[in-house]
């Protein structure tokens, strides 16, 4: 049932999936550019459309019922921003003890404009053992989707300047709060 909502919300609203969309059993998703509060509307849809239930991380702030009730139905995990955590170290450790575990972030980490992203993605997908989906929400031509799987993640600085490559042609819903610098 959320399938076909999904795609019927995408298609009254003039949003189309392109790209291969394909996603390993274990991985790391990474979702630009983050720019505003419909990312996650939208991104929920996706995610719906293609029959995948990526987990995400949500303040914990916005952790009490009912909201935290839907917040578990949808694959959110809380996480304590006022406390230094070894969140990759947690995060690599969930995907490696699953058989199936795919994890969402938005590297920017906010809706505002940043001087660089947060690399705790990469950290966890290396420390995992798994690749990194590049997903993408482009507001100016209405689509979402995703086409590239990064599998090596040796050379730090060669994956950072890939994506960042890769985001360079995609628009936030306020391109001018979108860095595309990513490190």
């Amino acid at each position: 049932m959320k399938r076909i909502f999904a795609k019927l919300i995408l298609k009254f609203l003039g949003w189309k999936i392109i790209g291969n969309n394909t996603f390993p059993k274990k991985c790391v998703i990474i979702v630009a550019p983050h720019t505003s509060n419909w990312d996650f509307i939208y991104g929920k849809c996706y995610a719906y459309t293609l029959g995948i239930q990526p987990k995400y991380l949500v303040k914990s702030e916005l952790y009490f019922w009912p909201i935290s009730w839907f917040i578990n139905r949808n694959g959110g995990i809380p996480v304590d921003r006022t406390q230094s955590t070894s969140l990759v170290d947690h995060l690599s450790l969930k995907i490696k003890n699953e058989d199936e575990f795919m994890l969402t972030l938005s590297p920017e980490g906010t809706r505002s404009k940043v001087d660089k992203w947060k690399t705790g993605f990469y950290y966890v997908a290396k420390k995992a053992n798994v690749p990194i989906v590049l997903a993408f929400i482009d507001f100016k031509n209405k689509c979402l989707g995703s086409d590239k799987i990064i599998y090596d993640l040796e050379n730090f600085q060669k994956v950072m300047a890939d994506i960042q490559d890769y985001y360079k042609n995609y628009n936030g819903k306020y391109p001018n709060q979108f860095n595309q610098v990513i490190y």
